[in-house]
C-alpha cells in the first residue's frame, strides 16, 4: 500500500529536504500501528488494534497470533504467514491490491 511515511523510531512524518511528506511503500508500518495499537486507540474504528503489549505476559501465543490474522485480514492484508521463530514475529502479510 502506498501511504505517508512514519519515521520509525518515533512515528512522526517523513519529510524531504524540500519539506514535502515522504510517500511510499507503507504495508510494514501499517502492520506495527496494528500490533502497537490497544482496541479503543483508534476513534473512528474503536475495535481496531492488537495490543502487543498486553499479550508480553501472556501464556499462549496463539491467541495473541490468532489476534494478529483477524486484525490484519480486517485491514484489507492477505495473510501468508504469522509465526513466531526464533523469539521473533515473523510477518508475511501483504495488502490486496
Amino acid at each position: 500500500m502506498i501511504d505517508i511515511l512514519l519515521d520509525t523510531t518515533n512515528n512522526d512524518l517523513l519529510i524531504d529536504a524540500t519539506g514535502n511528506l515522504k510517500i511510499g511503500r507503507s504495508d510494514q508500518q501499517h502492520q506495527a500501528l496494528l500490533l502497537l495499537f490497544d482496541k479503543g486507540s483508534l476513534k473512528e474504528n474503536p475495535d481496531t488494534g492488537v495490543g502487543a503489549f498486553k499479550h508480553l505476559e501472556a501464556e499462549q501465543a496463539a491467541t495473541f497470533l490468532r489476534e494478529v490474522r483477524m486484525q490484519f485480514t480486517n485491514d484489507g492484508m492477505q495473510i501468508k504467514q504469522i509465526v513466531f521463530e526464533n523469539n521473533k514475529l515473523l510477518i508475511d502479510a501483504p495488502y490486496n491490491e
